[in-house]
C-alpha cells in the first residue's frame, strides 16, 4: 500500500514538473540570427497565468511577463546593432531555459518551390554550378540556417520543425542554394550576420502559401486547389498554416521568393495571387511593407519549347513586379536549360536577387539592379525600332549575335527576325515582313540561342510581346 502511494505520488510530481514545463517557440533556438536595431519577439508556452522573466545579454534588460490563460506568452525586446554571440536566458519559478549563441544582423525568408528548395548538393541529375568549390568555402559563423520541415496542415499550427544551424559545408549542402548564396554575398557585402530562414516545398502552387481568408477572395477556377483529391503542396493555404503561420512571429528584415512554374496553366490569375500572398504575408507579420523580391521562372521546354505559355506567365510575373510596392523581380532569361527545369546556375540568380536588397532595402548607391523592359516599338517603313527601361547607357548582346525576336504584320503570323542594337534601341526586321505591327522577344517556353540582350550592366530584358492577340 505505501509502495503504490508513493509511486502515485511521484507520477503526480512528475506529471507537475511537465505541466509547469516552459517551451520556447520552435522557430527560436541556439545559433539564431535575430534583427538588429528594431524590436523582437519571444515567445512561446507555459502554465496558465505563469510569472516568467526574459533576461537578454546585449543589454542585461529584465522584462517580466504572465502566461495567459492558454499558457501562451510573448515579448517584445529591443536589440542593439550587430554582433553577439549573446544568451537570452527564460526563467519562472521552477526553470531556466538558455538560448545559446546568438547572433544580431539581417534575417531573411526564402520560400517558393523547387527551384528556391534545391539544395547545394542538388537534386538527382539537377546540379548547382561549381558546387564542391562553394562548399569548400562555406565555413562562416555569422551565417545562420533554418530550414522549416514540410507540413501540409488543414488547421494554422503554432509549432514546425527545425534547427538552426551555423554555416559549414554539411549545413549549407542542405539547404537552398538561393537562400545560402544569397546569405554569403549579402554577409559579405553589409560585413553583418545573415540568417536565412528557408521555407520552401517542390511542385507546390502559390495558393498553398496563402492563408484561407485571403484565398476566398479569389476566383471560382482556382477552388480546385480545395479539393480532397488535390495534392497535399497544392491545396489552399495549407502550406501556410504548416509553413508560415508557425514563424510569422519571427522579425524579419525581407523575403525571398521562387515560384510559379506549377501555376503556369493559370498564368492570369498569377499577378492578383502574388499580390494576395505579399499582402497576406505582410500584414500577418506585423512589420509593414517589408521588401519582397522574387525569381523570375527560368525557360523550360515543358515538352514544346515553342509554345508561348511561359511567356504568358512571365507578362504576368513583370505586371506584379511593377504594381506591387517595395516589390523586384529578377529575370532568368538567360539561365535556363531546355530539358531540366532546375537550372543550375543559382549563383548568378542570389546576385541578382541581392543587387536589389543591397540598393533598395539597404540604400548602397551605385549599383545596377532593375531589370531592363520593353518600353515601345515603333515601326518604321519595314523596320521596328524597339526601345526600353532601365537602360539608360544603352544595350549588349556582349557580342553575339541577337536571337529570339519575332515580328508580324497584319496577317498576325509570326516571323524570326533579324535584330541590331543601334544606339539605345534595338533594329528588328523580316524580309516576310513589310508593314511589321507587332514584335515578341523571348515569347516562348524556351528560347533558342545565346545572343540574349542585356542593359550595360549585365542584366537581362526578359521576355515580352507588344501585341495582345492570343490572351
Amino acid at each position: 500500500m505505501k509502495t503504490r502511494s508513493l509511486i502515485l505520488s511521484l507520477f503526480l510530481s512528475f506529471a507537475l514538473l511537465l505541466q509547469a514545463q516552459i517551451k520556447i517557440a520552435s522557430v527560436l533556438g541556439d545559433n539564431m540570427v535575430l534583427q538588429r536595431n528594431t524590436e523582437v519577439k519571444i515567445w512561446g508556452t507555459s502554465i496558465p497565468n505563469d510569472k516568467l522573466t526574459i533576461s537578454t545579454g546585449w543589454d542585461k534588460a529584465k522584462i517580466n511577463t504572465v502566461s495567459n490563460e492558454k499558457g501562451q506568452w510573448m515579448v517584445k525586446v529591443k536589440t542593439m546593432n550587430a554582433g553577439g554571440p549573446y544568451n537570452i536566458l527564460v526563467s519562472n519559478a521552477k526553470q531556466n531555459i538558455t538560448l545559446k549563441n546568438i547572433l544580431l544582423g539581417e534575417v531573411w525568408l526564402c520560400s517558393g518551390q523547387s527551384n528556391m528548395e534545391m539544395p547545394m548538393l542538388g537534386f538527382s541529375d539537377s546540379p548547382i554550378n561549381e558546387a564542391n568549390d562553394l562548399l569548400m568555402d562555406a565555413d562562416n559563423n555569422n551565417i545562420r540556417l533554418f530550414t522549416v520541415k514540410k507540413a501540409s496542415m488543414t488547421a494554422p499550427q503554432d509549432t514546425c520543425e527545425g534547427d538552426w544551424t551555423m554555416a559549414n559545408a554539411e549545413s549549407v549542402g542542405k539547404f537552398s542554394a538561393v537562400g545560402y548564396l544569397y546569405a554569403r554575398q549579402l554577409q559579405r557585402k553589409l560585413n553583418v550576420p545573415v540568417g536565412m530562414i528557408c521555407s520552401s516545398w517542390g511542385g507546390s502552387r502559390i495558393e498553398a502559401w496563402i492563408n484561407k481568408d485571403y484565398m476566398s477572395k479569389f476566383p471560382e477556377p482556382l477552388r480546385f486547389t480545395t479539393q480532397e483529391k488535390t495534392p497535399a503542396h497544392h491545396k489552399a493555404s495549407q502550406l501556410y498554416n504548416g509553413m508560415i503561420n508557425p514563424i510569422k512571429n519571427f522579425v524579419i528584415k525581407g523575403a525571398l521568393w521562387y515560384q510559379g512554374e506549377s501555376n503556369r496553366n493559370e498564368y492570369q490569375y498569377y499577378a492578383g495571387l502574388m499580390s494576395g500572398l505579399i499582402e497576406n504575408w505582410r500584414n500577418d507579420f506585423g512589420i509593414g511593407q517589408f521588401p519582397f523580391y522574387f525569381v523570375q521562372i527560368a525557360p523550360y521546354a515543358y515538352n514544346n519549347s515553342k509554345d508561348i505559355l511561359s511567356g504568358k506567365f512571365c507578362d504576368e510575373q513583370l505586371k506584379a513586379s511593377l504594381a506591387i510596392p517595395n516589390c523586384g523581380m529578377v529575370s532568368t532569361i538567360d539561365l535556363g536549360e531546355e530539358k531540366n527545369i532546375h537550372p543550375a546556375e543559382k549563383e548568378i540568380v542570389a546576385k541578382r536577387l541581392v543587387y536589389w536588397a543591397v540598393s533598395e532595402t539597404y540604400g548602397i548607391k551605385g549599383i545596377a539592379y532593375k531589370n531592363p523592359y520593353f518600353k515601345t516599338a515603333i515601326a518604321k517603313d519595314s523596320t521596328m525600332f524597339v526601345s526600353f527601361e532601365n537602360a539608360a547607357l544603352g544595350l549588349s548582346s556582349y557580342g553575339k549575335e541577337l536571337s529570339n525576336f519575332e515580328i508580324a504584320g497584319e496577317d498576325k503570323v509570326f516571323y524570326p527576325a533579324k535584330a541590331v542594337i543601334t544606339a539605345k534601341q534595338v533594329k528588328v526586321s523580316a524580309p516576310e515582313v513589310k508593314k511589321p505591327i507587332a514584335i515578341r522577344y523571348g515569347y516562348c517556353n524556351f528560347p533558342e540561342g545565346k545572343g540574349f540582350l542585356y542593359n550595360c550592366a549585365g542584366l537581362p530584358v526578359p521576355s515580352f510581346r507588344s501585341d495582345d492577340w492570343e490572351k
